[in-house]
């Protein structure tokens, strides 16, 4: 089945939280178990680009883009997966990118940092720290010149807020009153170095409204928390409101690159780690509708099986298919 970037319809108000609730969870799961395979592939040496992992953060993807229509624009960090596969991005064409191969969503020339997909609404990702969020600005201008009925969300982490580009498209979003969601995705970390060592106050949500952007703090390990804020503002960008600034708290468990973790390096310890492993976003819904009483374990079991099926699927045609043709480096 393909997964579709819109949470569904349905009949009954049961039947609708039953299906978004699916929906939230296959999103999620997507993208959890579609990294797992890269992290497996990877020391196998055929994928020669760097992965920047999501694993822990898928929260944040799925809430946001649940609540969101093809016609919308999306766009990335150098941690891209996430946004791409909650979008509803092709399976075969994410793998084959990150073997560098035509098929790939970029014909083999972006590699992880670089997705771009704009026929499925991904309109590009950038290993320049910050450099996606005033091209989504200028794409909520577009709209609003247009009288498209499209918001542009752009996702970034805390690192970005140490760069002035975020503020000079706050400025000028809340002055248009752009339909254009920021979406911070607050891991703790830049890189090795925690926000607290950056910055000398834990308050990105609160820099928007000195721009007339309204900031919003939620748990970004709560699908469902991430999900009703989005929500909001998401209806207000289409009703003129104006964009909305995202802190979503959240932390990912790999090292800042590669498949592997990181606390031999010693920046941040095991028991912080472990912590927030606790806190894991799948595992916090799966006891949640379980203790409601709105999905079964059947349920899920189902919705693992086929993304299996459907990983599978994907890497096989990610290595059969051909790299680019070498004359086209110079065409």
């Amino acid at each position: 089945m393909a997964h579709s970037s819109r949470a569904p319809s349905a009949t009954s108000p049961r039947q609708h939280q039953r299906e978004r609730l699916l929906w939230l969870y296959r999103a999620m799961l997507r993208m959890r178990m579609a990294e797992e395979k890269v992290a497996e592939l990877y020391p196998q040496q055929e994928m020669r680009c760097p992965v920047h992992l999501h694993v822990g953060q898928e929260a944040v993807s799925a809430g946001v883009c649940a609540n969101l229509t093809p016609e919308d624009r999306i766009f990335g960090s150098h941690r891209s997966h996430g946004p791409y596969l909650a979008f509803g991005g092709n399976l075969g064409a994410f793998f084959a990118e990150l073997y560098g191969k035509a098929a790939g969503c970029c014909r083999g020339r972006g590699g992880s940092m670089h997705l771009l997909d704009r026929p499925a609404g991904y309109w590009g990702s950038s290993a320049i720290v910050g450099g996606t969020i005033p091209i989504a600005v200028g794409t909520a201008l577009e709209a609003v010149y247009h009288r498209k009925n499209s918001v542009s969300v752009v996702f970034f982490g805390d690192g970005a807020a140490d760069e002035g580009i975020l503020y000079e498209s706050l400025s000028y979003a809340g002055l248009k009153k752009l339909p254009v969601l920021f979406v911070c995705e607050n891991n703790q970390y830049a890189t090795n170095s925690h926000q607290r060592a950056r910055q000398a106050l834990d308050n990105i949500s609160e820099r928007g409204p000195v721009f007339g952007v309204p900031g919003v703090r939620v748990d970004g390990n709560s699908v469902l928390a991430v999900y009703e804020v989005a929500r909001e503002s998401v209806r207000r960008a289409r009703m003129s409101g104006g964009p909305t600034l995202l802190e979503c708290d959240t932390y990912r468990w790999k090292g800042h690159v590669g498949p592997v973790g990181d606390i031999p390096m010693g920046y941040r310890t095991q028991q912080e780690l472990d912590g927030w492993v606790a806190r894991c976003p799948l595992r916090q819904f799966e006891q949640m509708v379980f203790a409601e009483g709105v999905l079964k374990q059947s349920d899920l079991d189902g919705v693992k099986q086929g993304l299996a099926r459907e990983i599978d699927e994907a890497v096989a045609f990610a290595k059969a298919s051909p790299f680019p043709d070498p004359a086209e480096m110079t065409a």
